[in-house]
């Protein structure tokens, strides 16, 4: 009894001075209390719901058949708006602060919103080694399920709540990427209802064009309605290698050896300053040596990075074997390192022992509850940006993050570019190994100007043959959008499929201006 009493009074308490201090103060100012008590519950809440939703779906065999319903209703939605005339462009339905964008997108309230429910594994192909899923559909379920009977995808995104067509209409990247390419290069397979309402399959052969040009698109060619995508065995055990490694010319020296050597499944790169960095090999193994294990997935565990930062310093070299799953969502709990600005003490190990096994808070809660205040600051003090070079530019574009950002750590993750017709290809008709600089957290540099120095970025990207990934956000204008990116097939697709009417064009969607 004198539990609750206690309890009551500090609920009443925490009351009365949100009552004075005003809510806003506290979501901004003690963010972590808001995050804590509310988003945490709620995103074990959503989690469970969708697993538990996902995993009864596939067991009775029912998606196949609900999935042809689902495509049947979408078509009926776009002929019933070419039907009363058209007017506005149409987009998907699905709310604007469920995606993993930190923005969301202003159109939703101006077009016509296509609901589109699907989020459901419709298959998975061992003799032809392809799973085909529906756009809604996340790394979270495709892991849990595909884990679960020994295989995986080649290339796996790594949070847990990005979903099949974020990653096909924008795209997504791995530790293996240096392998296998980006998330578009594992999918051999899309289906998409088109401006007319007709349903198109595209593959490689099959509606070759289409194929090529939807990645990087964002929805503004079609409505992706399922993809099938590549799988590979998977083995029980990832064993990684942590190399730190001391001085930028090094740091790049050894990671583009690294990605080169196709015999590491996985290369990742997490520099904590100019001229100091962790390089990390791994590789699929059957068996680990019992006492090398590290579960990091499991709750209590350090936040990846920090345990990563611990060899750095530490100055010595280690070898861990480390459960497959957990590896692939490694830097999920802590959404890579952006968690420690949210809840400064969330890697305390009384909060991960507690409460650890509720991160991380959902992001699209994030963004439903950060209000316009958060937002502004947000805009002007933190930045988040993941930038696509070539390799042989490596040490020239850290060097140009660390004057217009100064923001650390750095996330290194290389891939192979191979030649294309679509919007993002390497300047030759060779493949090329590319890297994604991902720099996540707050500029400390004095000068720091969102936009200027976010057009300063693209610029320099621009110039080295580079691209920025769209879900961030985007500075620069259409003519300079236009020179990153090649647009000259979808450009002449959108025409051809009577997209123009239908869809904006895809600057309009991910452009500055276009999100709040």
């Amino acid at each position: 009894m004198s539990t609750l009493l206690y309890l009551g009074g500090l609920l009443v308490f925490f009351l009365l001075w949100i009552r004075v201090k005003g809510l806003d103060y506290v979501i901004v100012h003690q963010r972590w209390i808001f995050v804590c008590l509310f988003l945490l519950p709620l995103s074990v809440i959503f989690d469970l719901y969708y697993y538990v939703r996902a995993w009864l779906i596939f067991k009775m065999c029912s998606a196949p058949k609900l999935h042809d319903q689902r495509v049947r209703d979408i078509q009926r939605q776009v002929r019933e708006w070419r039907k009363n005339g058209g007017g506005t462009y149409m987009c998907t339905g699905r709310p604007g602060w469920l995606t993993v964008s930190l923005r969301v997108g202003k159109y939703k309230k101006t077009h016509k919103n296509i609901m589109i429910n699907m989020m459901d594994i419709l298959e998975v192909d061992t003799k032809r080694q392809v799973v085909r899923v529906e756009p809604l559909a996340n790394m979270g379920q495709v892991t849990t399920l595909l884990n679960s009977i020994g295989w995986t995808l080649p290339v796996l995104p790594e949070l847990d709540d990005l979903t099949v067509g974020g990653l096909v209409m924008g795209t997504g990247i791995e530790s293996s990427s240096h392998i296998y390419g980006l998330f578009q290069h594992i999918c051999v397979a899309y289906e998409l209802v088109l401006a007319d309402g007709s349903l198109v399959r595209c593959t490689e052969e099959e509606n070759s064009d289409l194929f090529h040009a939807v990645p990087w698109s964002c929805g503004t060619l079609g409505f992706l309605v399922a993809a099938e995508i590549k799988i590979v065995p998977a083995k029980p055990w990832v064993k990684l290698h942590y190399e730190p490694v001391r001085g930028l010319e090094n740091i790049c020296k050894r990671f583009a050896e690294a990605s080169a050597n196709k015999q590491n499944t996985f290369v990742e790169g997490i520099q904590y300053s100019l001229d100091s960095a962790v390089i990390m090999i791994g590789t699929m193994t059957d068996h680990a040596e019992p006492d090398k294990i590290n579960r990091i997935g499991l709750h209590f565990k350090p936040w990846f990075f920090k345990h990563v930062e611990s060899y750095l310093r530490g100055d010595h070299s280690g070898v861990e074997f480390i459960p497959l799953r957990q590896y692939y969502h490694r830097h999920t709990r802590s959404i890579f390192w952006e968690l420690q600005d949210i809840i400064p003490f969330g890697n305390n190990p009384v909060f991960r022992w507690l409460f650890g096994w509720m991160v991380p808070p959902k992001i699209s809660l994030l963004k439903l509850t950060q209000g316009e205040t958060i937002r502004r600051l947000y805009e002007q003090h933190h930045v988040v940006q993941d930038m696509l070079v070539p390799m042989k530019h490596l040490q020239a574009a850290i060097t140009r993050f660390h004057q217009e950002l100064n923001v650390y750590p750095l996330w290194l993750c290389s891939f192979l570019l191979p030649p294309s017709r679509g919007m993002v290809h390497p300047k030759g008709q060779q493949e090329e190994l590319y890297v994604d600089i991902g720099a996540y957290g707050e500029p400390k540099v004095k000068h720091f100007e969102a936009k200027a120095s976010t057009r300063q970025l693209e610029k320099f990207v621009r110039d080295v043959h580079g691209f920025q990934m769209l879900y961030a956000d985007v500075y620069m204008d259409r003519e300079e959008f236009w020179e990153m990116f090649d647009g000259q097939l979808y450009h002449k697709l959108r025409a051809s499929l009577g997209c123009k009417e239908a869809f904006p064009e895809v600057y309009d969607k991910i452009c500055k201006s276009a999100r709040h």
